[in-house]
């Protein structure tokens, strides 16, 4: 039940954002963020209803793409837990985008904290939930403490949470660390002791994400006193084989001006007299001075615990420059070896923020969500919602309620509240409709008409909602010829080819060998082992068809990461399917069943022909899932041997 009655809340709420009472414990903060909640959100300060929880798939794909993320955080949550757990407190770990990906809580109070919506899979966004840790924390990339009736919402004024960010080497905010209880003291003084815990905690797995993600690099620990060196470092720096400095922590950069320019170790520190690749070999401690300020540092050096690449025009370089900082991860895109790539980074970037819908085609696998994500993290709804929906991957009849939602009662076995569809939680920020040749022509009425009129109708619903989004699509399809075919709206089309963008497949491109060794490295950092790719397996590899390109190719070497007994992965490490066909054949040539010039069909029919037509081994080989694949198959009228 909330704190206070739903009607005293929903007058001070309204009596602050009018300036006719005080604001919540004097923040300037909160009372943005009720505004932002009540006019621009239009949400209801006196609901009583809980947050939002994904499905247990959704939830799994979340999870899936914050592994590493996972990994690195999992201890330092335990570790907080159990200072605070006797209190009371469960602690939560979300993604950037608020989803709540991992938890921790006392299993005798799982009932009463999830009753509250503290749980894993739930939804803490500010356009959803309104004011809350998270939400302000997503919203500010500050720490805060939320105490009780700081809440926008009535349903969440009994909890107290405490909230902080977590960034990446490269400085975009990863996720939040937060700490909440159900009942604790009415005094926000309270919270003092935790909200300090939970500062520290998430520098801990900040540092701890970034000690994770340069583990090919040379990395010195700091510290302002030499008896902390070793026991509890501060700065952290990350420099290539060259020197070139690649990323720093927070408190790196607090300490230490000019960091975020492209510099070289000697310009940071007076190396004159030592060689720290020498010190990483003694693993001794050692003063340096600071050239900016004079200031002496003690450090200790580790050498790189994974292969480097070694020093070039392109790799000595830092990975992402002070020009281009804001890029994100299309900076990448944008120094790719490949022309194509590169090509289609560079219009990306001209055109974002143009309200220009942008259709990105390609063979699956190749990258065309990692490159969306991509895009929309350039852009300046960065820090808004990027809603990704597999047309191919939900099954027909549940489209239409997952894309534009639906009224309370709209059918049988519908959430009494109804839902709002992805179209409505990309509101502000970017939907990516992945395979949108799979749409079904009905629907594609519908999808123009939100396009067209920037508002959704949820199913069995009456008044429209108004959406504010960015629209990126991608298929693997001929939509010009699914037009005149009329199995595609000519109509729909045109308005979603605003830019067109061609993804070249993994097989033709010119940094194919850049590609297999930047994937290596993921899955050797992932696997825990200091492992090198064997040079006879990489040019296998770069030789291979590859039809369900970049996926497939990280399954493949995931799995030779995984089973490899040694520190050097070779041939006989990869699965016996994939081996059998990078085996050399009696022409010198690899036993390729897939050419890049076959159609999908034939793609589809020859890889179930090889696995004996077991659709597992066949979609893992395609690169698509097996919902992928029978849909496939029943389109272009495939028919198994043991059917016919």
């Amino acid at each position: 039940m909330p704190y206070v009655s739903q009607t005293q809340h929903v007058d001070r709420v309204r009596g602050a954002i009018e300036g006719r009472l005080p604001a919540p414990a004097g923040s300037s903060r909160l009372v943005s963020s009720w505004q932002r909640s009540f006019e621009e959100y239009r949400l209801d300060p006196g609901s009583a209803i809980g947050p939002r929880v994904l499905t247990s798939a959704e939830l799994r794909e979340v999870q899936s793409k914050e592994e590493a993320f996972l990994r690195a955080s999992g201890q330092c949550l335990s570790r907080l837990h159990e200072m605070i757990r006797v209190a009371d407190y469960c602690v939560m770990l979300t993604d950037a985008h608020g989803v709540t990906i991992d938890y921790r809580i006392d299993r005798d109070r799982r009932s009463d904290f999830k009753h509250a919506g503290l749980y894993i899979g739930s939804c803490w966004s500010e356009r959803e939930e309104g004011t809350c840790g998270v939400a302000n924390v997503l919203t500010d990339l500050a720490p805060i403490t939320v105490h009780k009736t700081d809440h926008f919402r009535a349903a969440f004024t009994t909890l107290t949470c405490s909230a902080a960010p977590i960034f990446a080497p490269t400085g975009e905010m990863i996720g939040v660390l937060d700490a909440s209880a159900v009942q604790s003291p009415d005094n926000r003084d309270s919270q003092r002791l935790v909200f300090q815990l939970v500062r520290q905690s998430a520098g801990l797995i900040e540092d701890g994400y970034f000690l994770n993600q340069t583990t090919q690099h040379w990395i010195l620990f700091g510290h302002a006193s030499r008896n902390f060196v070793e026991a509890q470092p501060e700065v952290l720096i990350a420099f290539d084989e060259c020197g070139n400095l690649v990323a720093a922590n927070r408190k790196a950069h607090e300490c230490i001006p000019g960091l975020n320019a492209p510099r070289h170790i000697d310009e940071v520190f007076d190396t004159s007299a030592v060689h720290l690749h020498d010190v990483a070999r003694t693993d001794a401690i050692i003063g340096l001075r600071l050239r900016g300020t004079g200031a002496m540092l003690y450090a200790r050096i580790r050498a790189p615990l994974r292969r480097a690449t070694r020093c070039s025009p392109e790799a000595s370089a830092p990975r992402e420059t002070h020009a281009d900082s804001h890029l994100g991860a299309l900076g990448r895109f944008l120094h790719s070896a490949d022309a194509r790539i590169a090509q289609n980074a560079q219009v990306a970037l001209r055109i974002a923020g143009k309200r220009l819908p942008i259709l990105i085609l390609g063979e699956t696998g190749v990258g065309k969500e990692v490159f969306a994500r991509a895009v929309h993290d350039s852009g300046l709804r960065r820090s808004r919602p990027f809603v990704a929906v597999n047309c191919g991957a939900i099954p027909e009849a549940l489209i239409e309620s997952e894309l534009f939602g639906y009224a309370p009662g709209a059918f049988t076995g519908a959430r009494s509240r109804g839902a709002r569809g992805k179209i409505a939680l990309a509101h502000t920020g970017t939907l990516f409709l992945d395979e949108i040749g799979d749409m079904p022509l009905n629907l594609q009425t519908r999808l123009l008409r939100v396009l067209a009129e920037g508002e959704v109708v949820p199913l069995g619903g009456d008044a429209p909602v108004r959406v504010d989004i960015e629209v990126i699509c991608a298929t693997h399809r001929d939509l010009a010829q699914m037009v005149s075919e009329g199995v595609f709206r000519e109509d729909l089309y045109y308005r979603l080819s605003g830019a067109t963008l061609q993804m070249p497949p993994l097989r033709e491109r010119a940094d194919i060998r850049k590609v297999i060794d930047a994937v290596f490295d993921e899955e050797a950092q992932m696997a825990g082992h200091v492992l090198t790719l064997d040079a006879q397996l990489a040019a296998r590899l770069c030789a291979f068809a590859w039809p369900g390109n970049i996926r497939q190719l990280r399954n493949v070497l995931r799995y030779a990461c995984a089973v490899c007994d040694s520190t050097r992965v070779e041939l006989r490490h990869v699965s016996p399917d994939i081996g059998a066909l990078l085996m050399p054949d009696s022409k010198g040539g690899s036993k390729q069943y897939v050419e890049s010039g076959t159609d999908e069909r034939t793609r589809i029919v020859e890889a179930l022909t090889h696995h004996q037509w077991r659709p597992n081994a066949a979609a893992a080989a395609l690169g698509i899932s097996r919902a992928t694949l029978y849909r496939r198959m029943t389109k272009l009228g495939i028919v198994g041997p043991h059917r016919i």
